[in-house]
């Protein structure tokens, strides 16, 4: 039989912008759905995508029997599900870190905090199994972190979950579909204040040790792209510089890199207002 329609008692929540990404949830909020053989609800989770899409795991109403036919739902146990994909970025790839690197455990653990850290490399460890994606078990995967049974919007997993996103190290692609960073890029300017001053030392110390980048014809799209992936992790124009000149770009080619970076962020955002008018 084909669900039903959707009660939705969900009410529309303002985008999200960078000054309240981090803000917490003001609650649950559900949509009831009528199978005809069964209801289940959709819990919200605090997270919302790119485009401002409010996102969702699906979780059955207490007194529910499984629902194997709908999406989201375990065949085996009618528990909920989340289907992961790695996220490729070419240019993060090649100059990020492994989430299980001493990097990420030095410097990006302070900033992400250890529930996040580690489920970051639980996927990625996850990903490595199975390259193309895989679903998990939304309750098993947060048991297995210690992070507890509970799965409405406040409970620690969808926290942790809600966190991968702000800080951009995941984004939903689509209801029940996360995408996860198979690496993590090097620390922002704003994150790495937020470290202690001996890591801040550590940190400006580990870059300088960083090898140069051999010469290439691609050269020039390297630094394009890279700059282009620092703007939109919410770098300005100087702090993008000062990062490609750490990653021993030439001087010139950094700023010239950064304030292309920049110069094209803006017109992709005119462009993006110019198509939704």
């Amino acid at each position: 039989m084909r669900p039903g329609p959707c009660r939705q008692d969900i009410p529309d929540a303002p985008r999200s912008d960078a000054d309240s990404r981090h803000t917490a949830s003001n609650g649950p909020r559900e949509t009831v759905c009528n199978t005809g053989t069964t209801e289940f609800s959709i819990s919200a989770i605090a997270s919302f995508s790119h485009n401002g899409g409010r996102q969702v795991l699906v979780q059955l109403a207490p007194n529910a029997t499984p629902c194997p036919d709908e999406p989201g739902c375990s065949a085996a146990e009618g528990r909920p599900r989340l289907r992961v994909e790695p996220w490729p970025d070419p240019v993060i790839d090649e100059v990020g870190h492994d989430p299980r690197s001493s990097y990420v455990e030095t410097f990006w653990l302070p900033v992400l905090g250890p529930s996040t850290t580690w489920l970051l490399r639980h996927l990625i460890i996850r990903l490595e199994e199975s390259p193309e994606g895989l679903e998990i078990d939304v309750e098993d995967t947060a048991r297995s972190l210690g992070l507890g049974e509970r799965l409405g919007p406040n409970a620690p997993f969808a926290r942790t979950l809600k966190r991968c996103v702000d800080f951009d190290m995941a984004e939903w692609r689509g209801p029940g579909l996360l995408a996860v960073r198979r690496s993590l890029p090097p620390l922002a300017r704003r994150h790495l204040r937020r470290l202690p001053e001996s890591l801040q030392a550590r940190h400006e110390a580990a870059q300088q040790e960083r090898p140069p980048i051999p010469p290439a014809d691609s050269l020039r799209r390297h630094g394009y792209q890279l700059a282009l992936s620092l703007v939109d992790l919410g770098e300005d124009q100087h702090t993008t510089e000062q990062q490609l000149r750490r990653l021993r770009f030439h001087p010139a080619l950094a700023t010239e890199c950064a304030a292309w970076a920049v110069e094209e962020q803006a017109r992709r955002a005119v462009a993006r207002l110019s198509a939704g008018s």
